[in-house]
């Protein structure tokens, strides 16, 4: 899709523009939203707009999320993007961007690395994003991290920046970190509220116990972890393969229902 809108006005993508003096390029101060597209339609999104309103208040940065809203609806009628990602932002310097990117390709099996906490940070989404660009880069050189492991403050070492990862656990159970220091993710809710999965203090030692791990997204919804650190994991066993059943049949549900309402 190669047009953007910027403030509300549609202009070719290689013709996008943001002054240079914004701070939200200057300092990375403003925040953003990335949803997921399913044959153009945008799953999930008025929990993203809440999130993203959410993230500008803790930031004390002014969002109008009417005019984000009203900015998605010209893009996404303006021609049909498919399945692909929506990005959305905001900058401190007062200017909204939305644009419509490609799919990544997805693995299918993940591998996972610890990597220390970022704190409350990781409950907002901020456009400075050094820290996981640097560890994306650090995993690419190791090449055995492909996702970081997200986790608690009582489990140290353990980092929340790109989503959650969930635990299979004995007897078909399964838990996650709790939500204290970890992104409010919309599929995290959803994972929570449909599977078997309660929030519980996680440990090292709940880790290497593991029977199976997978990583729940926007993006990527449900994708099994094959590797933490040097410890393999069966490629995607039963909680992950329901998991990820309950989760698409969910998202499913929601689409027909925006399919309905048009």
């Amino acid at each position: 899709m190669d047009i953007a809108c910027i403030d509300g006005d549609l202009v070719p993508l290689a013709e996008a523009r943001i002054p240079v003096t914004d701070a939200g390029l200057l300092r990375g101060d403003g925040v953003f939203e990335v949803m997921r597209l399913y044959d153009g339609l945008a799953f999930g999104r008025d929990r993203h707009l809440e999130r993203m309103e959410r993230s500008a208040q803790n930031l004390r940065l002014e969002l109008d999320v009417a005019a984000v809203a009203r900015d998605i609806d010209a893009l996404l009628a303006s021609a049909e993007p498919g399945d692909a990602l929506l990005r959305v932002v905001a900058t401190r310097g007062g200017h909204r961007i939305a644009l419509v990117e490609p799919l990544p390709v997805f693995p299918r099996l993940l591998h996972s690395a610890t990597s220390p906490s970022p704190g409350a940070r990781a409950r907002r989404r901020q456009v400075a994003l050094l820290r996981r660009q640097h560890a994306r880069h650090e995993a690419r050189a190791r090449t055995r991290i492909r996702r970081r492991v997200a986790g608690d403050p009582a489990w140290p070492g353990v980092g929340a920046a790109d989503g959650i990862v969930l635990l299979g656990r004995r007897r078909g159970r399964a838990h996650a970190p709790l939500s204290d220091h970890v992104l409010d993710s919309i599929t995290r809710r959803i994972v929570l509220e449909v599977a078997a999965v309660k929030e519980t203090i996680t440990t090292p030692v709940d880790l290497e116990a593991a029977e199976e791990a997978f990583v729940a997204s926007s993006v990527r919804e449900v994708i099994a972890v094959r590797r933490i650190e040097q410890r393999d994991l069966p490629p995607g066993g039963p909680v992950t393969r329901a998991t990820s059943d309950k989760v698409n049949a969910y998202i499913q549900a929601e689409l027909a229902g925006q399919r309905t309402a048009v």
